[in-house]
């Protein structure tokens, strides 16, 4: 099953959570932050939205940070993901 956005969504599959500090302190699971960063999966055609006309800027395959509590949380096939707006990505990590 495919997920496809609609309108200036975007879908993400976030990044693995950092189980080690910088010092090599080792993190339990309920101590690890949830990251931020994410590759955008999939993207919505863009189009206008409330009355503005969005253009994409982010496409599949690019690594992102996103708001800390955008997006809806969606399970598919075993899988997560969250969908977002476009507005909801911070920047692009490149």
């Amino acid at each position: 099953m495919k997920l496809v956005p609609l309108c200036d969504r975007v879908v993400l599959k976030q990044l693995e959570a950092e189980e080690t500090t910088a010092s090599g302190i080792v993190l339990p699971g309920s101590a690890q932050e949830k990251p931020q960063q994410a590759e955008v999966v999939a993207v919505g055609p863009g189009g206008v939205v409330d009355g503005k006309e969005i253009v994409m800027q982010v496409k599949a395959g690019q690594t992102v940070i996103y708001s800390k509590y955008a997006g809806t949380d969606v399970k598919l096939d075993g899988e997560e993901f969250i969908i977002v707006r476009q507005n909801d990505i911070l920047a692009v990590v490149e």
